[in-house]
């Protein structure tokens, strides 16, 4: 009967030998179909985020102008 580290051992080693070559593999298909760019997906969340974020700033500044010219409405300036 084999001992059971020597098969550990063995089935590691072949474990590692497959990983390494599936890794030469994909190595290759990137050198021939080259750079890609992003991805769509995480293109559109971007932009999204940006629009969100600029129509909450946006909206931030709209209120506060509101809430201040609602103070200086009732400012008499002598006039």
């Amino acid at each position: 009967m084999k001992n059971p580290l020597v098969k550990a051992h063995t089935a590691a080693t072949l474990h590692t030998a497959a990983l390494l070559a599936r890794l030469e593999e994909a190595k290759e298909e990137i050198k021939e179909r080259g750079d890609r760019g992003d991805g769509p997906v995480p293109t559109v969340i971007i932009v999204v985020a940006m629009i969100v974020g600029a129509l909450l700033i946006a909206g931030g500044l709209a209120a506060l102008y509101a809430k201040a010219n609602d103070k200086l409405g009732s400012v008499n300036l002598g006039g």
